[in-house]
């Protein structure tokens, strides 16, 4: 956990991204279009996208608040299921939630600049012993269709659970990965990033190896519970006898349209989490995050405008972080909890106010702990070092110790897990007052290689190069 986390807000727009009620196409600020859209019949059926039937033409305007105003639009479907044909004739539109599209296909593969969605699942693949580079072609050649159609609301091509037939795209994205497994067991092993070496340990670390990597990743995120199941269910089915499931995560941000206007995401612990996110509007945004096409960074050229993904499953220990008091907490973090303006701030400083780690107060203290989680995680604290966080809460019920199994699904982005995640994690590892309250139980790093342009799916350049 760093104070550069999580992207847009889950209830805001992206910047340059159509708010999701809108009707038409659009692209994300780097170049993943997104759109609202109508698509035929497919032999006689009706796809999941049909159903959006005249939400373009209602005018589902959500204006500033992006999707804030969420269920708002009253456009949800009539009480009375007569009420809405087969035939897409007197259908009720979906609400601005349901028609939420992003594209597959794109510069970038989906899931890393798109904002935050409500519901997600992490997991990872091993292939099936005897399986190799056809077999994972294959694979991946299955798995990118499927997720193009699921993402545009159709149906999946073969044995469609029906799970989510009543819906609209949702806003669902799936992105894939390889792991450093996933090279060996293929034959490509000189086609592996020096990048996707493994992560050094750490002191808070007590990973189970059994939840960690993995040769394939696939990360699933959604604004409807329902579709990313669908999503997911189906993209596991798709594995067939080629791979079979090491570990899966499922997590949660606060929905669209929840709060009273587009505001940064809490976390379990209650604290604002989000405010020094790279924005894709800074100029070197893509420089951070992506692998250049170009080649002059050394990266394979299958890399080109990918990004390496780390996953890590964080534990918060909530029982023994809400025993603490508010100004302890605060202290904690150096922000207040209330807003997430920094302590240096004063009484009208706000969530974006900058902050001064030299302010002290009448008794020569630092505002700001010199161990805060917000004054170590800085990029100016750590070389310039910054990484896109775009994280999924956890809550897995009680342990055996009668404590709750609940924190933070990390996952970050850069193009350098080195210059990136290390160098962050290297620095709150030597001090970081937030470690006491946390814990790092799984591991993943994952290289994600650029989107698939139309016709291709993702990994054929390494997999057919």
């Amino acid at each position: 956990m760093t104070d550069q986390s999580t992207t847009v807000p889950s209830d805001a727009p992206s910047e340059g991204v159509p708010d999701k009620g809108t009707s038409g196409k659009g692209t994300s600020p780097k170049g993943e279009p997104t759109k609202v859209t109508e698509s035929a019949h497919s032999e006689g059926t009706i796809s999941r996208r049909r159903l959006l039937g005249t939400a373009g033409a209602t005018g589902l305007a959500l204006g500033t608040a992006g999707g804030a105003v969420g269920y708002a639009a009253g456009s949800s479907f009539a009480s009375d299921p007569s009420s809405s044909s087969t035939s897409g004739e007197g259908a009720a539109p979906l609400s601005s939630l349901g028609a939420g599209e992003v594209m597959f296909h794109g510069k970038h593969q989906p899931g890393i600049t798109t904002p935050l969605q409500a519901r997600g699942h992490l997991v990872a693949f091993d292939l099936a012993a005897g399986a190799g580079r056809k077999e994972a072609a294959a694979l991946l050649r299955r798995w990118s269709e499927t997720a193009r159609r699921l993402m545009a609301g159709e149906a999946a091509a073969q044995d469609d659970t029906g799970v989510a037939r009543d819906a609209g795209p949702s806003s669902l994205t799936v992105t894939f990965g390889f792991g450093h497994s996933f090279f060996a067991r293929t034959g490509l092993e000189k086609q592996r990033p020096g990048s996707l070496d493994p992560l050094p340990d750490f002191s808070s670390d007590q990973l189970d190896k059994a939840r960690s990597n993995g040769d394939l990743w696939v990360q699933i995120g959604a604004d409807d519970a329902l579709v990313a199941f669908h999503a997911l269910r189906t993209i596991q089915k798709d594995a067939g006898g080629a791979a079979r499931v090491r570990w899966q995560m499922n997590g949660f941000n606060r929905s669209p349209g929840a709060t009273a206007h587009p505001m940064t995401a809490r976390n379990l612990m209650g604290q604002i989490d989000g405010t020094r996110n790279p924005k894709p509007t800074e100029p070197d945004f893509d420089e951070r995050i992506f692998v250049p096409a170009s080649g002059a960074s050394g990266e394979p050229a299958w890399m080109a405008n990918g990004s390496y993904a780390v996953v890590r499953r964080i534990r918060m220990l909530l029982d023994d972080w809400e025993q603490l008091s508010l100004k302890e907490q605060e202290n904690v973090i150096g922000r207040r909890k209330s807003d997430g303006a920094p302590l240096s701030g004063g009484a009208k400083a706000t969530e974006t106010t900058a902050m001064d780690l030299e302010k002290t107060d009448s008794r020569g203290d630092l505002l700001v702990p010199i161990n805060a989680h917000a004054r170590i995680s800085r990029p100016d604290q750590n070389g310039g070092a910054a990484m896109l966080r775009r994280p999924f809460s956890f809550h897995d019920g009680i342990d055996a110790k009668g404590v709750p199994d609940a924190g933070l699904l990390f996952v970050c982005w850069q193009a350098d897990p080195l210059r990136g995640f290390v160098t962050v994690q290297r620095k709150l590892d030597r001090g970081d007052a937030l470690s006491t309250f946390i814990r790092h139980e799984s591991s993943g790093l994952f290289a994600v290689p650029g989107g698939a342009a139309k016709g291709e799916y993702v990994g054929q350049r390494l997999l057919e190069g």
